[in-house]
């Protein structure tokens, strides 16, 4: 069975070219000759993607009160389409576990989004009663030289979610961390020690803690983001086999 989502629920989809990003949460694009404002969700750095003429897809926002008229969905690498759009990833792990298709958590048959444990949230809890699966979602869009590495800048509140998934795992709650990289290269995941060493130390006692983690090829396209091939996660470049990276 093929998982796939559409990259917005209804409207059509605009292309653009990137002019310049005033803030962190901020794009100004061309549409034709007019200059248009967007909002971007990604908080990553993306300094290999949004790039001076770098094509754009946008979608409308139709809200009321929102202080821009679109929402940033992708950018063109090359001809490769990249989702800036964090939630993606999460609407396509729903699809996933609602269909099967992430077989290592078929036993639940009980979601919950957003559960809320003590003063923190997390993506999803699995499950009911004693057996349950607190499950934490992340985008990566970052891939270098078949390399997919997270996270892009900086991430406090991502470090923060594997500590407190460490603690539950240590205590005998389930955990487990599943990795969406939205490109179409990537033969394996790390994380990004030059970006966010706090991160990598926190991953690598995750996971020494019992913490699950999964990263998964998730290509893009307009018409959609797909479920695609699991791939390896490895807790540094230097873990890498040798024989498959070279020196």
């Amino acid at each position: 069975m093929i998982i796939r989502v559409p990259l917005i629920a209804s409207g059509p989809l605009t292309e653009a070219t990137f002019v310049a990003r005033p803030n962190q949460l901020l794009v100004e694009a061309r549409i034709n000759e007019r200059l248009v404002r967007a909002h971007l969700a990604d908080r990553g750095r993306l300094l290999d993607l949004l790039v001076p003429g770098a094509r754009l897809i946008l979608a409308p926002r139709d809200e009321l009160g929102r202080k821009t008229m679109f929402q940033v969905v992708g950018v063109y690498s090359g001809a490769e389409l990249v989702s800036l759009d964090t939630q993606l990833p999460n609407r396509l792990v729903v699809a996933a576990l609602t269909h099967g298709a992430l077989p290592q958590f078929a036993r639940y048959h009980r979601m919950q989004r957003e559960a809320t444990i003590g003063n923190h949230r997390f993506d999803f809890r699995l499950g009911e009663g004693l057996h349950t699966c607190i499950l934490e979602v992340k985008s990566v869009g970052k891939v270098v030289e078949s390399l997919a590495y997270f996270p892009d800048a900086p991430s406090e509140r991502a470090r923060k979610h594997l500590e407190l998934l460490a603690q539950m795992a240590r205590s005998g709650q389930r955990c487990a961390v599943v990795f969406i990289i939205q490109r179409h290269a990537a033969q394996a995941l790390v994380p990004d020690e030059d970006v966010d060493p706090a991160f990598a130390r926190a991953m690598r006692q995750a996971l020494a803690s019992g913490v699950e983690m999964y990263a998964y090829l998730c290509p893009l396209t307009l018409e959609g983001i797909t479920l695609g091939a699991p791939v390896p996660i490895y807790t540094s470049p230097a873990a890498l086999p040798q024989s498959k990276w070279g020196e």
